[in-house]
């Protein structure tokens, strides 16, 4: 009894903590959004206010819960199976298990949802989804080889983005331009609040299990190669797609969430949130009685982790569809009515705001620190992270403004991050690679992607959203990439310069210890 007693008064504390975390990271959101009420530039009425701040309070409590049932379920979950499947020498199971766990996982990430209701309109959701989850199989499988016979990750991207804008230019060569923003976005909101802690933990079973000099630095980049195997499988789904690419705007007004009550939204996304969970909950204890055959303590702190998981991603989605969406798209729409430096400046503020409140970066956040033995704080990854997330939303903005396709960016972008990758260690390469695919989550798809939305129907007109809109997810994604290898350069330069420094001291003191003779 007094043993149950400890276990509730540590989960109230640990809870506590959960809530104090997203309170931090929604407030400046939600400041903003109020801020921006009461200027003459964007008519948000006091309804829609009322709205929002309940639905913020829906998303703190949200992000709490989901990022407690991350550590209790999602985490172990991953780290489990990666070691008892390690264990057992059957690399025909654990890849199998690989594939299957990447494509049930990328079913259930509710920003691929919200993504794929958005674009309906050109591309079945059904498909887009089953396309990027054999995408995320294929590479996670892919990531299991890397770890298991500690191929170099640097090479494995080259390859891949080689393969990627090889591909790019024959969509654009047969007609399917239109597309390749899409494509690129869905590898962005792949890597969501499900997918990254347990794939993470995935490969840190794996690397502890295998060994070897460098299990920790083995352990990233598996985020980071299922981020790219969706965009590989929805450009080859471009290439072969023929037909209308009309695209016309979804419906982001609240009346819609009004109509059907919130009674009925929140069962309507229980029922979408649990079908997806159910299937890897389902598949977990089929490995648990066959292969795992983990105690049942802890079983029972997975299944109450489940359930944490369950309402926080039931309180997190009702709160984005109800008012960040239609508030996203309002700002966007009538921002863009007045100067472009204002929607520009505004665009880089609320980037680097809306990172603090996804809940994959906090996961991402804690486990780089102990993974690096805080080497790498969480403080400096998250200026990375959002220094790097504002600069995105800033420059897909200047982008919409001007009307240009988004591989002006993505090309040169993506060159420069391959590049430093040969000039730091390769620990920040396998981190920044894995912390583009964590910054675009569910809040940079339902709130950041409708306010670029809502800017390109004003500037570039309705016709023009799936061209010039979207990509805003790929730009996170990316722009990550080069902001956190810049921490790792300049790592490796403080690192020359102390060695400089201490060999002149040396030599120095070399000097004054030699006796001449007269």
């Amino acid at each position: 009894m007094k043993e149950r007693e400890e276990i509730v008064k540590d989960l109230k504390i640990a809870l506590l903590g959960k809530l104090k975390e997203s309170l931090v990271s929604v407030f400046p959101v939600t400041l903003l959004v109020f801020a921006l009420s009461i200027t003459p530039w964007v008519d948000i009425s006091s309804k829609e206010l009322w709205i929002f701040m309940v639905s913020a309070i829906f998303l703190i409590l949200g992000i709490g819960l989901f990022n407690l049932g991350a550590d209790m379920a999602m985490t172990p979950m991953g780290q489990y199976i990666g070691e008892g499947l390690t264990k057992s020498k059957k690399m025909g199971i654990l890849l199998g298990v690989s594939f299957i766990m990447g494509l049930f996982i990328t079913i259930a990430e509710p920003d691929l949802s919200v993504l794929a209701g958005q674009v309906a309109a050109v591309m079945n959701g059904t498909t887009l989804v089953w396309t990027v989850g054999i995408g995320v199989g294929l590479m996670l499988l892919l990531g299991v080889l890397k770890i298991v016979f500690h191929y170099d990750l640097t090479s494995i991207l080259l390859f891949g983005y080689m393969m990627l804008f090889s591909m790019a230019a024959i969509t654009i060569e047969r007609g399917n331009g239109s597309l390749l923003a899409l494509s690129f976005d869905s590898g962005g909101v792949t890597t969501g609040p499900i997918t990254v802690p347990f794939i993470m933990a995935l490969g840190v079973g794996i690397a502890l299990t295998v060994g070897g000099r460098n299990s920790s630095e083995n352990s990233f980049g598996l985020i980071a190669l299922c981020s790219l195997g969706p965009i590989i499988a929805v450009l080859a789904l471009s290439m072969l797609s023929q037909g209308n690419l009309d695209f016309s705007v979804p419906d982001y007004s609240m009346g819609k969430v009004l109509e059907e009550g919130l009674e009925n939204h929140l069962q309507e996304t229980m029922w979408e949130v649990g079908k997806s969970l159910v299937l890897i909950v389902g598949f977990f204890f089929v490995l648990q009685f066959t292969v795992l055959k983990l105690p049942v303590t802890k079983i029972g702190q997975i299944l109450f982790g489940i359930l944490y998981t369950f309402a926080g991603l039931v309180l997190f989605l009702a709160a984005v569809e109800m008012s960040f969406m239609p508030i996203g798209y309002k700002i966007g729409l009538q921002l863009s009515q007045h100067h472009a430096g204002l929607l520009i400046g505004f665009s880089f503020i609320i980037g680097m705001v809306v990172v603090l409140a996804e809940p994959a970066v906090h996961v991402l956040n804690a486990q780089v620190n102990d993974i690096t033995g805080g080497e790498v704080t969480r403080t400096q990854m998250m200026t990375a992270l959002s220094v790097g997330v504002g600069i995105s939303i800033g420059l897909s903005v200047l982008r919409v403004y001007y009307g240009f396709s988004v591989l002006y960016y993505l090309v040169p972008g993506y060159l420069l991050s391959l590049g430093l990758s040969f000039f730091v260690p390769k620990l920040y390469t396998a981190i920044a690679f894995d912390s583009g695919g964590v910054a675009s989550g569910p809040l940079t798809s339902s709130f950041i992607l409708p306010m670029v939305v809502g800017s390109c129907v004003t500037l570039q007109g309705a016709g023009s959203v799936l061209d010039f809109a979207f990509g805003v997810v790929a730009m996170v994604a990316m722009t990550p990439l080069i902001t956190i290898q810049t921490l790792g350069f300049k790592s490796v330069l403080a690192t020359r310069r102390r060695k400089r420094l201490a060999m002149q001291r040396i030599l120095a003191a070399a000097d004054d210890q030699i006796i001449y003779f007269e």
